[in-house]
């Protein structure tokens, strides 16, 4: 057999989200002929149980690689992650997130990795951020983007930003938008009746919320959002999936508005082709994003979508065609879009139609895939 190129993914942790799911896709059918794979993370994650599962994967889970930022711990995961790919003899490194992309390609420099990849799956530093860490992230990527062949980005809108900050060159970048499977998103009549009689929506119009109860999804616009529109719906219902450190507050202050009634918490969930189809509409209240991978599940089981118009987001959804749009903040606006959306059902259903005709190139997975292992090949033959 000819030799195959050894590739190593790292990321920080493998919870369950849009980068860690794209990266275990990478890890589990990347052409075995061509590629031999290896997963370096940290442990703990939610999809750690996945990841075990995936064939001709040799994985390294290391408890010193953590998200909050650690001197002394990041120390320790850089001195390990370079130990092993020293001793694998690593051909590629292709790091995923801030955390493990900057200790991700350190360590690939002082193994002497040949050739270094990185994807950006939304920045590490964004609005509203404590100005000294933001500082700080920016100059770690500067100075991570002097050692990188090619920074992925999996939205035109992150290559801007990246350019805009000093960080590489042009010719360094590439987007590649983070892809799905459309097909894993299309349930027959006979199963969404099923969900929807599940969840309590078959004759009442409903609402999902796929997200984190962190800073980043805002989900206190979710609550605001929710108590405008009841005003107009009043027997609307919010399935909420997901979970996080301001989960407590926010079920808190549904309490104190007098709003349980519209809300159903579910905890973290994978049945979300199910969700969606026992749903009206797609919610998602962002500040920042990469590209965010709901969005495309959404417009996969032609559900219209009402997000934040934030970085990726609107490279997949078009304004008043596959949803609505609005800047950050605006829960009275939301609350209206979402309002057209559940009274004219004809309306959200050529929404959701277009929605799903428009995913096509990286949106969808295999090409993703295919785009990937094509700048692979391209990097290798061209230091050869």
């Amino acid at each position: 057999m000819a030799h195959r190129l050894k590739i190593a993914h790292i990321i920080t942790r493998l919870e369950l989200g849009g980068a860690q799911q794209n990266t275990l896709y990478c890890c589990a059918h990347h052409d075995r002929r061509k590629y031999e794979v290896l997963l370096i993370c940290g442990i703990g994650g939610y999809l750690d149980g996945e990841a075990k599962k995936i064939k001709d994967l040799k994985i390294h889970f290391l408890p010193e690689l953590k998200h909050p930022i650690s001197p002394i711990w990041d120390i320790k995961a850089l001195g390990r992650i370079t130990d092993i790919l020293r001793s694998e003899k690593v051909d590629l490194v292709h790091t995923h997130s801030s955390k493990a992309g900057i200790l991700g390609r350190w360590a690939a420099r002082r193994a002497g990795v040949p050739h270094i990849v990185h994807t950006v799956h939304g920045w590490g530093f964004y609005p509203g951020q404590f100005l000294p860490i933001k500082k700080i992230y920016r100059t770690l990527e500067r100075w991570a983007a002097t050692f990188t062949d090619r920074i992925i980005t999996v939205s035109q809108d992150n290559q801007k930003e990246g350019l805009d900050c000093g960080i590489g060159r042009e010719d360094q970048y590439r987007v590649i938008h983070s892809g799905i499977d459309p097909k894993l998103y299309r349930l027959s009549s006979q199963k969404a009746r099923a969900a929807k009689t599940k969840w309590g929506t078959l004759k009442r119009p409903s609402v999902l919320i796929l997200s984190n109860f962190k800073k980043q999804k805002s989900p206190m616009d979710v609550v605001d959002t929710a108590q405008a529109l009841v005003k107009k719906i009043p027997d609307v219902l919010f399935l909420w999936a997901g979970d996080g450190p301001l989960r407590d507050n926010v079920e808190g202050e549904i309490g104190r508005r007098g709003l349980e009634g519209n809300f159903n918490f579910l905890g973290w969930s994978e049945e979300v082709a199910k969700l969606l189809a026992a749903t009206d509409a797609l919610l998602l209240t962002s500040l920042h994003e990469g590209l965010p991978r709901v969005v495309l599940q959404a417009m996969a089981a032609q559900r219209p979508v009402v997000a934040t118009a934030v970085n990726g987001t609107p490279e997949a959804v078009k304004d008043g065609v596959t949803g609505y749009l609005h800047g950050p903040h605006d829960p009275r606006a939301m609350a209206e879009s979402l309002r057209k959306i559940l009274t004219d059902r004809a309306m959200g259903r050529r929404m959701g139609e277009a929605g799903c005709r428009s995913l096509k190139g990286s949106f969808q997975i295999g090409v993703m895939l295919q785009q990937i292992e094509k700048l692979y090949d391209e990097l290798t033959l061209r230091k050869k």
